[in-house]
């Protein structure tokens, strides 16, 4: 088992250099820097002339080395990663992009896991209901709500929420995680449903979407399991319907649904991002478009980067719980 942890993690290394690098040269890409945004911002709101600001911004250019080739930024940036765990300065927040990143990751991966625990934890409950009671009204009704679920986008919902919350219901502080007489004070219970009074439409929204594929996926593969022949020697042998059901089929029937757990993660970051972003929550979706509204490519790369790390990262532990759950699967990767 050592040896089939080790081997993935080892795998995952050229993958996760690969993916840095492609992630610099795509947030590279479009035209304009954080040069360009301070000699508009000079020039708009500073009253400079034209070839003050234009000085302005060559001068950040040079400072900053944004004139050097791509390969060398990217070089740059890295070893900053690798030698000093320094992921480059945010001139968009003015702070290390490190202190941006240990201020907003905690909150979005909080809320994230939050999200996918719940929409496992449901969504696999009604996938069991759904399939063992299949075509009655309880499993029309299930399926209704998976296809909405799996259709419709998050930011629609998030903005129709919005709507709702502010302008028929009027609702303040949207857009902070708590009150503010809650802002600086220590814990309580009183602060902690303070924080679910704010957040609870971005893990409402995050959890439809997860909830919705768990059910479906659930459903149908449980619906297949259920009609394999040791289940049918299961129900031969006198075993009541919930040990067959729970003890024998379901087991088997969350394979799939592991092997989606490399990717859920990812799933429900950017889904907790979309939402973040209508409702204007402090986390990981706000800097980023922020930052790549102005050219802060170093703030908008490392949380690139990170997102793909989740999606490395939830691969491994997919396939460890596989591994767990199968042992045909560790053998093979060990051999």
């Amino acid at each position: 088992m050592i040896r089939f942890v080790l081997s993935r993690v080892l795998s995952a290394i050229p993958i996760l250099l690969l993916l840095s690098v492609v992630t610099f040269v795509i947030i590279q890409a479009p035209p304009g820097d954080y040069a360009d945004y301070i000699r508009s911002m000079a020039i708009n709101q500073g009253g400079a002339s034209v070839e003050a600001a234009e000085a302005q911004a060559e001068a950040y250019r040079l400072a900053h080395g944004l004139n050097d080739p791509l390969h060398i930024q990217y070089f740059r940036w890295l070893t900053g990663i690798l030698t000093r765990f320094d992921f480059g300065h945010s001139l968009y927040f003015n702070k290390p992009v490190g202190a941006v990143v240990a201020e907003r990751l905690p909150a979005t991966i909080a809320l994230a896991l939050t999200c996918h625990i719940l929409a496992s934890i449901i969504g696999i409950s009604l996938g069991i209901i759904a399939a063992t009671r299949q075509y009655s009204w309880i499993d029309t009704l299930f399926g209704i709500v998976s296809f909405l679920g799996m259709t419709i986008p998050r930011f629609l919902l998030a903005i129709v929420i919005l709507y709702i919350l502010v302008f028929r219901m009027g609702v303040q502080d949207v857009g902070n995680f708590f009150s503010p007489r809650y802002g600086g004070a220590p814990w309580s219970w009183d602060k902690f449903v303070d924080l679910i009074k704010h957040v609870w439409p971005v893990i409402a929204i995050a959890t439809f979407g997860g909830l919705a594929y768990n059910m479906r996926v659930m459903r149908a593969n449980l619906l297949d399991v259920l009609n394999a022949q040791y289940v049918e020697t299961a129900r031969a042998k006198g075993l009541s319907r919930g040990a067959v059901v729970l003890k024998h089929a379901t087991p088997n029937a969350l394979h799939p649904l592991i092997a989606y757990q490399g990717v859920v993660l990812p799933y429900m970051l950017t889904g907790e991002i979309e939402v973040a972003i209508v409702f204007g929550l402090a986390t990981v979706g706000p800097a980023i478009t922020g930052s790549m509204a102005v050219g802060d490519v170093w703030v908008t790369a490392t949380f690139m980067l990170v997102l793909a790390a989740t999606l490395i990262i939830g691969n491994i532990i997919s396939d460890i719980l596989l591994a767990l759950l199968d042992p045909r699967i560790r053998l093979g990767g060990a051999s």
